[in-house]
């Protein structure tokens, strides 16, 4: 009957009103209708910031439509065609009159709906008109009601069609208070703090949390509104969440969210225990395509209810095939319905077991509304914002240092661009320094920033040329959270993604040692940073030998017979197929039991590089290893089978080892019939298949 209103799926100002179906009943209309009326009263002790006297008049104007509507039901009267076409409009606009009372005083849009203040009056208005309309084809000589009754509607009907509905003078004047302090930024004139107050104060954003809140549905236009051709608000809003940043970092003095408080440990485990549940319950095979068999980043459903990842399904469409892959049913309709709930539970899922799933299309428009400020506002307001924080570490108090590197922590996690002020504000050699503070949360929280801001480039020299990696080497080895460990593996991984730098890495003496350490013993997402991190240090030579050294192979032989996720079964793949290229890898990974391991793997996994790291494995163990590991290679029945899979589905690359591999066992058996068995193979005659 009604589209049920989900404010986290609907974007403010947007109202998904649907009209009832044609052969409803009018009674079930009429019930409707009044719950409707209901839930819109309900709105008259919420509070509103901007709007207010607009909405005061709607509640007021329904909750007089709502006695009227109460005493026809009572009445159970049979209803003329008329009146049933007069309460489908009413109900039709009843619910956009919902939708709007529940977006004036939603959470967080609170900024966002004052700056909108003429469009919502509009609204208001319109709405106020539909209802007017609606009345005027009521027949209520039809209906057995009282003479007071009817009165009661008529006038409520002319108040309607009259009322004036426009942007109050408070709003008006805060607005214009608001349009003076983004003129401020935009001249490089540092904002009185009492200004922003009353600002903040007007709209109902009274301390940190509030601010947080705005903030992030700011964030969240950006992105809806980036997806637009025109972009017609995206520097606007980019002016706004400069200003609010500026807010939270300069007006606020205590983080009183407890899921976002640096203090709290809620925000590593703030998943709902609805959601968590829920996890319990599926197979995680069902957050992979059914196509790609890849975990779903952007998961759709077709008409015949089965889902899958966008990109994929696009694919199989565009080659001819307008068919459910799962079912072979032939479609009427190849229409994409994005799986929100699926999407979410996927990314809860990624998030607790510290899987990173590639997502393209996001990244590139995140890189695209992140890299630039937005507008001349935002950038000065964030400069602003860099050199106030980056003060804050160098001369403030312990407590405001503390604060300072969990805004740092906030601001850098999606902001390319506040990264690069923040480089440029020289907050880098204050952030190492606290890397040394005995608090955990402090250390934590530097670390993390560290993190985010090694993401770009430049960051990374500063890092090295202020004796950053010792440091971040001593979290690694030390750190007094696990948290703050797993963090600097992976600002080693970022920083060993230049050239130079995974040598000087190396030297450092705790290094490999650490992160060998760190994969032993932590959790997932600290498995895999570990993981990733040794697997850049792999690219220098000389690490080669320390990884052999620091008895790296075996850790990563028994990741591969005990470990049950196949990401990190992946990674560890990939850093013994590297090591394995040279003999000395070789025979410690033999010596450690790693064949029979990799063998299995390569006939059950999903995973297409995981498959060309076995094989990639395999052929430098046949061909460092000699006739005995070919031999027990050749007992194995249906590795052929896998094989011959990767040669006709797998990258070029996995091709040619795959057919290399298949050489080298096709030879083996052919010398063994014939009665001649080497005891090595001559790695010259392989050359060729790389």
């Amino acid at each position: 009957m009604i589209q049920k209103s989900n404010e986290s799926d609907r974007r403010v100002l947007k109202f998904p009103a649907v009209h009832p179906c044609e052969n409803i009943s009018p009674v079930t209309l009429l019930t409707s209708l009044i719950t409707l009326s209901k839930k819109i009263s309900n709105h008259k002790s919420q509070h509103f910031t901007s709007n207010k006297q607009n909405a005061r008049k709607a509640i007021i104007l329904i909750e007089g439509l709502q006695v009227f509507l109460e005493e026809i039901r009572d009445q159970k009267w049979s209803l003329l065609d008329s009146v049933v076409l007069s309460f489908s409009e009413l109900h039709f606009t009843f619910q956009k009159l919902l939708f709007l009372l529940e977006d004036c005083t939603r959470d967080g849009a609170q900024l966002w709906m004052l700056m909108e203040s003429d469009r919502v009056a509009t609204l208001f208005r319109v709405l106020s008109r539909s209802i007017a309309t609606a009345l005027d084809v009521f027949p209520l000589s039809s209906v057995q009601i009282s003479q007071e009754a009817k009165e009661q509607v008529e006038l409520l009907m002319r108040q309607a069609r009259k009322a004036r509905l426009e942007v109050e003078p408070d709003d008006e004047q805060v607005m214009m208070g608001l349009f003076s302090i983004l003129n401020q930024f935009e001249n490089r004139i540092t904002p009185s703090k009492s200004d922003l107050k009353w600002v903040l104060a007007h709209i109902g954003i009274r301390k940190w949390s509030d601010c947080n809140k705005a903030l992030k549905f700011l964030d969240s236009e950006m992105g809806l509104e980036c997806l637009n051709e025109e972009k017609r608000n995206v520097a606007f809003l980019s002016s706004l969440m400069g200003f609010m940043s500026y807010c939270r970092c300069v007006v606020y003095n205590v983080v009183d969210d407890e899921e976002d408080d640096p203090k709290s440990n809620r925000r590593e485990s703030s998943s709902s225990s609805t959601d968590s549940d829920i996890l319990g319950c599926l197979n995680p095979d069902d957050f992979r395509c059914p196509i790609s068999l890849e975990i779903m980043t952007d998961p759709v459903t077709i008409e015949t209810g089965h889902s899958y990842d966008r990109s994929s399904i696009l694919k199989w469409f565009r080659s001819g095939n307008p068919t459910c892959p799962k079912t072979g049913k032939r479609l009427s309709s190849i229409e994409l319905v994005p799986n929100l709930v699926l999407r979410r539970l996927i990314q809860q899922y990624c998030s607790e077991n510290g899987i990173l799933i590639a997502d393209p299309a996001r990244r590139n428009h995140d890189i695209s509304r992140t890299a630039q400020p937005g507008s001349l506002v935002a950038e000065e307001a964030m400069k602003m914002v860099a050199n106030f924080l980056t003060c804050r570490l160098e001369t403030g108090t312990v407590v405001q240092r503390h604060r300072a590197a969990y805004e740092i922590r906030l601001l850098t996690k999606t902001s390319i661009f506040y990264r690069s002020c923040l480089v440029e504000a020289s907050a880098i050699p204050h952030l190492l320094q606290l890397l040394l503070s005995k608090d955990s949360s402090t250390q934590e929280n530097a670390t993390a920033a560290l993190l985010n801001l090694s993401k770009l480039p430049k960051s990374r020299t500063v890092i090295v040329e202020n004796w950053g990696l010792k440091l971040i080497v001593g979290v690694l080895n030390k750190g007094l959270k696990m948290e703050a460990r797993q963090h600097a593996a992976a600002i080693l991984f970022y920083v060993a993604s230049n050239e130079e730098y995974p040598r000087l890495i190396g030297e450092e003496p705790e290094a490999i040692p650490s992160l060998i350490k760190l994969i032993k013993e932590g959790s997932g997402r600290a498995k895999k940073n570990g993981l990733v991190a040794m697997f850049t240090l792999t690219m220098h030579p000389e690490n080669h030998r320390r990884l052999l050294a620091a008895e790296a192979i075996p850790m990563l032989v028994n990741m591969l017979k005990s470990c049950d996720r196949q990401d990190l079964v992946t990674d560890s793949l990939a850093i013994l197929a590297t090591l394995a290229e040279k003999i000395d890898g070789t025979i410690e990974a033999l010596r450690c039991g790693g064949l029979h391991p990799v063998v299995e793997i390569i006939k059950s996994s999903t995973s297409r590089t995981g498959k060309e790291y076995c094989v990639s494995l395999l052929l430098s163990l046949s061909i460092y290893g000699g006739a005995d590991v070919v031999a027990d290679l050749v007992k194995s029945s249906s590795l052929m089978g896998s094989l011959y899979s990767i040669l006709g589905e797998g990258t070029a690359r996995a091709s040619k080892k795959a057919s290399a591999l298949i050489r080298v066992l096709q030879d083996f058996f052919e010398r063994r019939s014939s009665g001649f068995r080497p005891s090595v193979l001559p790695q010259e005659q392989f050359v060729h298949a790389w």
